[in-house]
Parts: structure tokens; C-alpha cells; sequence
């Protein structure tokens, strides 16, 4: 996001005004002093003495008209327009910020004030050093000047943009899928700030509800909330999403009940399409979210194969209490950043299923947030304990609601992460079937494909979750993952490229980054990008790239630092680095030691470029034999 500075502030004193003039006038105002008084005379016959009559007061255009103020304030306008297309011209050769000519008008208005009290102070004075035709001839150039490099400037911008017009191909026409749908969050109306989980776990409901309709293409959580309080107007974020329509409203709480106001704008025409108001209690939002779904459906000519109700309530609850709980947790899951909010998250997701034990959807997602738990933060032997809780959780999901994608989601991820390859190919399989537009589905799915030879459904997944999803750089992580083990470098370069443009702050993806421009021969960026990536994978990655530099004393450095940061539980990344320096036992003595402990990272063996040098070795195909990748 950019920041916008705050334009500088800045004041400008005015002079004091001078004293008064004396009523006879003064050398400066041009009327002569009388003379100094005589000894008085006595009267003679032939003349009388004649007593000067008062000068009448000058008028206020005549004191402008001798203080030149019209004259000094054309020479600043004049000046002013030189400046600013000076500038402006400028700006356009050397490509500066639009800030230089916005500061420059900003100068020019402040200078108004002073330009005119020095006329009015100093003016006067002009005549006797510049006549009245000389002024204007300087008037009149600096006219001149500034209509000259205005023409310059304009026909430059001219040029240049009818040469961008003639190289640029034709704009694409916006020409969404018919049936594509974004949920944004909905506006908390409550009055309490604490009431934001509430109206954003509804709108995620509703956007899950409209999700499990397969005949609809629905634009997933992280993109449609990625717009939430940044007030982008409904065509800017359906072309971002590429949607034909969008789903907006509010939510409005007192207690268990709710009222919530929803409307659906097509994206296409701008046209407001259907809206209505629901007053509900909590126990009744399951058929709330029907309602939405069906007109939704019917507004956007959706042809529904069955009822969708069965869809939408399978795995939810009725418990208003339960629903409450349920959506705290979810918030916080969303949200994580800390060992201490996915605690939190478990704790909410373990009071809905208190609440509620048969709530099936709660028991899915705290199998994930288990999963996430064993993986990042998790020690020995704690590690195996969170996972069996994970397994328990996903399958009680599945007993309780055996249509429930997400709990096979779950399970197959927990057989992922334990090298039970079939059983999870069978699981994500299962999952796709029953909800084919889920995009973190098909993003978990997409690149465990590719790492299983699968690679055409992979990437078709991979990139069907980047479609679905197109703001979450997850996606494109996955996807530009998948395409390096495809080999599809120049792609896999463009994805990860587009997932660090998505979240800079995430240093991980300059290690892939790294790998890539690596394998794709080009060692001097795979070197600048290793280099950004975050403390341990920078390890991993330079150990590799150092050593095909003929750096090996400082690969040989990178691989004792990310030793020291990962242990014994990295054993098929150092095979991967051992493997490229050419050291076939000790890559081969690592994985062994990877299968042993059952690194979840044994999923690359089967595609990855690196282990091609070990594959005709027996003890390489042992292991490939042991962990039976599917066929």
C-alpha cells in the first residue's frame, strides 16, 4: 500500500502597515509641502494673499492604480504560469512524482497574499526604476515563455501517449463469468466494535454457503475481505476479483437476535439487482442463509441441480450459543499471527463443540488449527499428540456429517503430513468431489498433486485457486511451487513474483524466488534473491547457490547456520543440498533419516529436479518403494 505524505504546512508573516501619511502630503505621494509661514505683511491694493484649497482624498482604485498592485499581480500570475508548466514539463522528461507540481501550486496560492502586500508596499516605487511599457513587455514575455513550454510540454505528453497507445494491445473488455459472485464483509451496524467477528463470520458463512453451490463461482475470504475499510467502489473490486456480481449488506445485533440487510449489484451494468431485510433469531440463521443463497441463485439465473439446503446446513449447527463460539474462534483463526492466537482459536472451536457435540464443521477446523499447531509451534513428543488430537477431530467430523468437505480436507492434510500418500489422495479427491470451489481445498490439493506425478490435475487445482482467489498470495506461492517441481520456470518466476507483490513482508518467498532463477541456470539472481529471504531459508537456499559459484567455503557456512536453526528435523533439505554438491552418501544417509522420522517434505522425493542424480541408486528406489506414492 502506498502512504501519502501530508502536505507541508508553512505560514507566511505579514508586514506591519506603515503610519499615516501627513494630511499635506509627503515627497513620496507626490503633492508639494507648503511653504514654511512668513512675518506677517499688511495688505496691499494689487494682491491679496491666496490660501491653498485641501486636496480631496484619493479613492481606493486610485491607491491601487499608484501602488501598481494590478501590474505587480499580472507579473506574479505570469511568473506563476511560466513556473508551474516549467515544472510540469519537467516532471514529464525526468518522470518525477506528481507530488513536484502539487507542491508548486501549493507554493504559487501562498505567494498570492505576499505578492500583492509587496505591491501595495513597494510598488509605488516602481516608476522610477521600470516604466510603465517596459513592465508590460515583461509581462507580455513572460507570457509568451509560459505558452511556449506549455506547448512543449503538451505535445510531448502527446507523443508519448500516442506512442504507448500504438505499442499497448487494446484493453480487454471486463467479461466476467456469469454465475461469479463476491461476498464482502458485511458493515457491523451494531454500535460495538467488539461485534466485528460476528458480521464478518456471517459474511464468511454466507460466502461458504454460496461456495458449496457448485453451479456458482464465488471469489473465496481472503480476496473478498481484502477490500474491508478501504471504501474501493464495487467496480474497482468486481474487476480485481473478476465477478459479475456483488454481494454486500449489514448486520445489526441486540442480543440473539439479528437483523441483517443484504443486496446484490451486478458488476457488469452497475444495476442494483435484489435486495432484502432479514430479522432473525440466531437459532434461525441456517435458513437465513438459504434464503440469500436461493435468491442469489434465482437474481443471477443459476440452473440448481437439488436443494440447496442440504449443501449449505450440512456439518452447522442450530445452537445459537454454538454459532457465537464458533465465530469468535474462526476470527481468531483467520487472523493468527502467534502461538497464543491459535491457542485462542482452539480454545473458541473447543467451546462450540462443548456447546454443541455434534457440530461437526467446528470439529473440521480444529483439526486444522491442530495440524498448524504440530507443525509451527509444537515440540517433541508433543508434536505426535497434536496430531493424533487433529485425526480424531477429522474423523469425527466425517462421522458426523460424511458430506462435510472440510473434514476431509482435514483428514487428508493430517495424512499428508504423516507420508500416507494414497489414503490422502483419496481424502483430497473426496473433498474436490463434494466441493470443487474451494479455493483453500484446491490450493492444498493443486501442489500435493504435482509432488505425487499428478501434475496436469495439480496445476489445473493450483490455478483454479489463484482464479478463485486471486489476492491471496498463498496461492500464488502454491502455484509457482508447483510449477518449479513442473519445471515451468519463466511461470513459476511470474507466480512467486506475484505472491511478494501480495505480502512484500513475506521473506519466505525470495528462497523460492532463489530456487528457481537457480534451476533456470541464472545464478547471479538466484544469489540476490536467496539472500533477501528470511534467516532460515536463506540458509538452505545459498548453501546451493554459493556452491555452484565455486563459493564452497561460504556454502559450506550457509549449511552450518541452518543446521544450527533447524536440528535433526530438516533431513530431506539437506539431502536436497548435499545431493547438489555432488555428495551422493551423505544425501542418501539424509533421507533415510527423513523416512525415519517421517518428514512430511519426503512428498518432493518423487518430482523433484534435485534427486534426479540419485534415482538409479538402490537405496534411493528402496525409499521411493517404501513411502508408495500413488500411481
Amino acid at each position: 500500500m502506498e502512504r501519502i505524505a501530508h502536505p507541508l504546512r508553512s505560514g507566511h508573516p505579514f508586514p506591519l502597515n506603515r503610519r499615516a501619511r501627513l494630511k499635506m502630503g509627503s515627497p513620496d505621494d507626490g503633492v508639494p509641502l507648503q511653504d514654511p509661514p512668513q512675518a506677517a505683511q499688511a495688505p496691499t491694493p494689487v494682491a491679496q494673499a491666496v490660501t491653498p484649497s485641501p486636496q480631496p482624498p484619493d479613492s481606493f482604485w486610485a491607491r491601487i492604480k499608484r501602488h501598481k498592485v494590478v501590474e505587480w499581480t499580472l507579473a506574479y500570475v505570469a511568473f506563476g504560469y511560466a513556473l508551474l508548466h516549467g515544472v510540469q514539463m519537467l516532471r514529464e522528461t525526468f518522470d518525477w512524482s506528481f507530488a513536484v507540481p502539487r507542491l508548486t501550486v501549493f507554493g504559487l496560492v501562498l505567494g498570492v497574499p505576499i505578492a500583492v502586500t509587496l505591491a501595495w508596499y513597494h510598488g509605488h516605487r516602481a516608476r522610477h526604476r521600470v516604466s510603465g511599457p517596459e513592465l508590460s513587455i515583461l509581462i507580455a514575455l513572460l507570457v509568451v515563455a509560459g505558452s511556449v513550454l506549455w506547448w512543449v510540454s503538451r505535445n510531448s505528453h502527446e507523443r508519448a501517449a500516442v506512442s504507448a497507445k500504438s505499442s499497448a494491445s487494446p484493453a480487454a473488455p471486463f467479461n466476467p463469468p456469469p454465475h461469479s459472485v463476491a461476498v464482502l464483509p458485511f458493515v457491523n451496524m451494531s454500535g460495538d466494535k467488539e461485534q466485528d467477528y460476528f458480521s464478518d463470520g456471517l459474511s464468511e458463512e454466507l460466502l461458504n454457503s454460496l461456495s458449496r453451490i457448485n453451479e456458482l463461482q464465488v471469489a473465496a475470504r481472503t480476496s473478498s475481505f481484502y477490500f474491508k475499510g478501504e471504501h474501493a467502489d464495487l467496480a474497482t473490486i468486481a474487476h480485481k476479483l473478476n465477478v459479475a456480481a456483488v454481494l454486500e449488506g449489514s448486520v445489526r445485533r441486540s442480543g440473539n437476535t439479528i437483523r441483517v440487510t443484504a443486496q446484490l449489484n451486478s458488476a457488469v451494468t452497475g444495476f442494483h439487482l435484489w435486495s432484502q431485510t432479514y430479522d432473525r433469531n440466531l437459532s434461525d440463521v441456517l435458513a437465513m442463509q438459504t434464503e440469500i443463497a436461493n435468491a442469489v441463485s434465482n437474481t443471477l439465473k443459476v440452473k440448481l441441480l437439488g436443494d440447496v439446503a442440504p449443501r449449505i446446513e450440512v456439518g452447522a449447527t442450530r445452537n445459537p450459543t454454538a454459532f457465537d463460539a464458533y465465530l469468535r474462534a474462526s476470527k481468531a483463526y483467520s487472523a493468527y499471527e502467534s502461538e497464543s492466537d491459535l491457542q485462542a482459536a482452539i480454545a473458541g472451536y473447543t467451546d462450540a463443540v462443548r456447546l454443541d457435540p455434534d457440530y461437526a464443521l467446528a470439529y473440521a477446523d480444529r483439526s486444522l488449527a491442530f495440524l498448524v499447531f504440530a507443525r509451527d509451534y509444537a515440540k517433541a513428543p508433543a508434536v505426535r499428540d497434536t496430531v493424533n488430537k487433529a485425526q480424531a477431530d477429522a474423523r469425527k467430523a466425517i462421522d458426523l456429517a460424511p458430506d462435510l468437505a472440510e473434514g476431509h480436507l482435514a483428514l487428508a492434510n493430517i495424512f499428508a503430513a504423516s507420508v500416507e500418500f494414497i489414503a490422502a489422495t483419496q481424502e483430497y479427491e473426496r473433498a474436490l468431489a463434494l466441493e470443487p470451489g474451494n479455493a483453500r481445498l484446491l490450493r492444498n490439493y493443486g501442489l500435493f498433486a504435482v509432488q505425487m506425478g499428478h501434475t496436469d490435475a495439480g496445476l489445473a487445482a493450483a490455478q483454479r485457486s489463484v482464479v478463485l482467489d486471486p489476492l491471496n498470495s498463498y496461492n500464488h506461492m502454491n502455484l509457482g511451487m508447483s510449477l518449479l517441481l513442473a519445471r515451468r520456470y519463466g511461470e513459476a518466476i511470474a507466480a512467486f513474483t506475484n505472491a511478494k507483490a501480495l505480502d512484500p513482508d513475506d521473506a519466505s518467498v525470495n528462497a523460492w524466488l532463489g530456487s528457481t532463477y537457480y534451476f533456470s541456470g541464472d545464478l547471479q539472481k538466484a544469489r540476490a534473491a536467496c539472500e533477501r529471504a528470511d534467516e532460515i531459508s536463506k540458509g538452505f537456499c545459498l548453501a546451493i547457490v554459493y556452491d555452484k559459484l565455486g563459493q564452497h567455503a561460504d556454502a559450506e557456512t550457509m549449511l552450518a547456520k541452518f543446521r544450527a536453526s533447524t536440528g535433526d528435523s530438516a533431513g530431506v533439505s539437506y539431502a536436497l543440498i548435499y545431493t547438489e554438491w555432488g555428495d551422493t552418501a551423505r544425501a542418501l544417509h539424509w533421507l533415510e533419516t527423513a523416512m525415519r522420522r517421517h518428514d512430511p517434505y519426503l512428498a518432493y522425493v518423487k518430482k523433484s529436479q534435485v534427486f534426479d542424480p540419485l534415482r538409479s541408486e538402490p537405496r534411493f528406489q528402496a525409499i521411493e518403494r517404501e513411502l508408495k506414492f500413488p500411481q
